[in-house]
């Protein structure tokens, strides 16, 4: 995807003359917007990390980019913060401690990182006087809502701590709207997967678990009996929904949070089978009990980020799998 794919007519000359900064950016999400940052001649592009979950080794392709700064630094430290936001027109805020069942076990850290964290980083845009921040949120504040599909104006009650700093976020977000008429734009990523996605460590996420798991295989644990759902999004689609975000012109589209999804259903054994068919194995699959502080079921409804933002995501669950195959592939058997 180039920035002339998203129809922008103020963007017809690419990235130049725009400074961005983006948190977490040497981590999984964070590294393909820098990326995409990088190859359409954005002016900066300044990294925040702490690499506590994030590898330098994401952005060790783009070294060769003059206009690319590594700050290692933490959210959590608010002068680190009011640092990185100096001279920067926009923040695009991925820092985060991610993982529901590390939240559980760690509630506090993960507090600290997401919640602390992120008001530093607002205050720091606002003293700054940065132009918009868009930051993640998650598909988890949907909690116990039993609406179906997920739209945005209905939210339950989070089951994990990770879920509730999600949701303060949202909050925070909207506050810091209204009292400083600052410009904020979340958005509420359904499983997202693609290259760089770590598939090692007791959090790693599901796809790259699974991908990790049948290329050695083996079968990897399946939680629950298969029927769990998700909204499995390719990491092009969120790149695509972060600059949607980060340059609409739409005063309705500004101040809100958005879902970024696929808007597809696909169960654990789906997903398994899917993998397989790829590889062309027949690996009988192992079903183990549910995760404490999972939601079985997650699918969204992403009207709103097309009526409003123009988000279409383009890269359907196989061809992602495809994709991401070939890099896991490649990683794995070195």
């Amino acid at each position: 995807m180039q920035v002339s794919d998203l129809g922008f007519p103020h963007l017809e000359e690419g990235l130049a003359g725009y400074r961005f900064l983006v948190t977490g950016g040497a981590g999984f999400i964070g590294s393909h917007l820098v990326q995409f940052l990088l190859e359409n001649e954005a002016s900066l592009v300044r990294v925040m990390d702490n690499l506590s979950t994030g590898n330098i080794k994401n952005l060790a392709h783009l070294r060769r980019y003059k206009q690319l700064q590594f700050e290692p630094s933490d959210i959590t430290n608010l002068s680190h913060c009011h640092s990185a936001c100096q001279g920067i027109d926009i923040v695009l805020h991925q820092a985060a401690l991610g993982s529901v069942p590390r939240s559980i076990l760690y509630p506090d850290a993960t507090h600290a990182a997401n919640v602390t964290g992120f008001i530093n980083m607002l205050i720091a845009a606002k003293e700054a006087k940065v132009k918009r921040v868009v930051y993640a949120s998650s598909s988890s504040v949907y909690g116990n809502d039993t609406h179906w599909p997920k739209t945005e104006q209905f939210t339950g009650t989070p089951l994990s701590p990770y879920a509730a700093t999600k949701a303060m976020n949202e909050m925070y977000a909207d506050i810091f709207a209204r009292t400083y008429g600052m410009e904020l734009v979340g958005l509420r990523y359904f499983n997202v997967f693609g290259p760089r996605q770590d598939p090692h460590g007791a959090y790693a996420a599901v796809i790259p678990l699974f991908m990790k798991a049948f290329i050695s295989g083996v079968s990897p644990q399946i939680n629950g009996d298969g029927t769990n759902s998700r909204d499995f999004t390719y990491i092009q689609n969120v790149v695509q929904a972060n600059m949607r975000a980060a340059f609409t012109r739409n005063p309705e589209a500004i101040n809100t949070a958005y879902n970024v999804a696929a808007g597809v259903q696909t169960s654990l054994t789906e997903l398994a089978q899917y993998i397989q068919e790829l590889l062309k194995t027949n690996i009988e699959l192992n079903y183990g009990p549910n995760r404490a502080g999972d939601i079985p079921h997650s699918l969204a409804d992403i009207s709103k980020a097309q009526n409003l933002l123009g988000y279409d995501p383009k890269i359907g669950i196989k061809e992602g799998l495809g994709i991401a195959l070939n890099w896991y592939k490649q990683q794995l058997v070195q």
